[in-house]
């Protein structure tokens, strides 16, 4: 009977001291945070050198890797290769024609009208001798045949070279500059693609992971440097809106980083109800499932003691 009461009254205690623990409100605990950024290629290629390593801090304008980007070299080749060509068509377009094919037309108009001149008199001289029939009506038509044939390639020559005398059309040479103009974009878009081998750091950041080694392939897009921005330190805390009463955006707190004990100030940010399914950084013996979670953002006043405490450490809420 004696050990009964003695089992009952540890119970009572026990459940004594676990009321008294429920009661007991802690100082919230939070996570330290930083900025998150990543640098990825704008081309697909194969890592040839990384020039920085896990843990470096970079500053905007460094070369953190270079890339083989054999098929944009290719594309380069081609791309002048249509630059010289349209700039030659362009070139002889506003030029129009040279002496040499100018005396070459003409030479060509001279032969041309003899033969047109030749082939009417054989006209008339046939349809003479076909009006007396001494010329059967099939050799009369071969004659009339040659004719029209001497005339096409005349009225052909003539317009040739009345162009040539004019100049060319502008809307020839509209034409091959809009060709010429198409090559140089076309020349351009090859040289900036192949100025992308290099990776360049577009802001200061604390290399935290590299994704790929040398002689991997790099595919473009592909986050291959993640890190934090440096002095982007702040902290998080969650609060239950039973205890969310004491807090106010822009108003001063005290905290203390758990594994170094060391006191900072910081400045409440911004304060915003989280969804049921967020992360909960701050435990409360107290809480309650029909209460709201808030997170709370808090940056720190003095930026260089903060900057250098660890990602994620534990930091109270005083």
């Amino acid at each position: 009977m004696m050990h009964k009461n003695i089992a009952v009254l540890f119970a009572a205690l026990f459940l004594l001291g676990s009321c008294g623990k429920k009661n007991e409100i802690k100082d919230p605990e939070g996570k330290t945070k930083k900025d998150v950024i990543s640098f990825a290629p704008k081309v697909t290629g194969r890592i040839v050198k990384i020039y920085v390593s896990e843990g470096q801090t970079v500053k905007k304008g460094d070369t953190l890797a270079q890339l083989d980007v054999p098929e944009v070299s290719a594309k380069i080749a081609q791309a002048q290769g249509a630059v010289s060509a349209a700039t030659a068509q362009e070139q002889m377009a506003k030029n129009g024609a040279t002496a040499d094919q100018l005396r070459q037309l003409q030479a060509k108009y001279k032969g041309l009208k003899e033969q047109y001149d030749f082939a009417q008199k054989s006209y008339r001289r046939a349809n003479n001798m076909f009006r007396d029939s001494l010329m059967s009506p099939q050799a009369h038509d071969e004659v009339y045949a040659k004719l029209q044939g001497a005339k096409a390639q005349y009225d052909a020559v003539v317009a040739e070279l009345d162009d040539v005398t004019r100049g060319t059309r502008f809307e020839k040479v509209e034409m091959a500059a809009g060709q010429a103009s198409q090559a140089k974009g076309a020349l351009q878009e090859a040289n900036v693609a192949y100025s992308e081998r290099y990776i360049i750091a577009t802001n200061n950041m604390e290399i935290e992971t590299i994704s790929l080694n040398t002689g991997e392939l790099a595919t473009a897009g592909f986050a291959l440097f993640n890190g934090y921005i440096p002095e982007s330190t702040f902290f998080r805390f969650t609060i239950p809106e039973s205890a969310i009463s004491k807090y106010k955006k822009g108003q001063d707190v005290n905290m203390q980083v758990v594994y170094n004990k060391e006191n900072l100030q910081g400045s409440i940010v911004y304060i915003k109800q989280l969804t049921k399914y967020a992360d909960i950084t701050t435990a409360y013996p107290d809480y309650q499932l029909q209460d709201a979670i808030y997170e709370i953002k808090v940056k720190p006043k003095d930026m260089n003691k903060a900057k250098s405490i660890l990602v994620n450490a534990n930091v109270i809420l005083k």
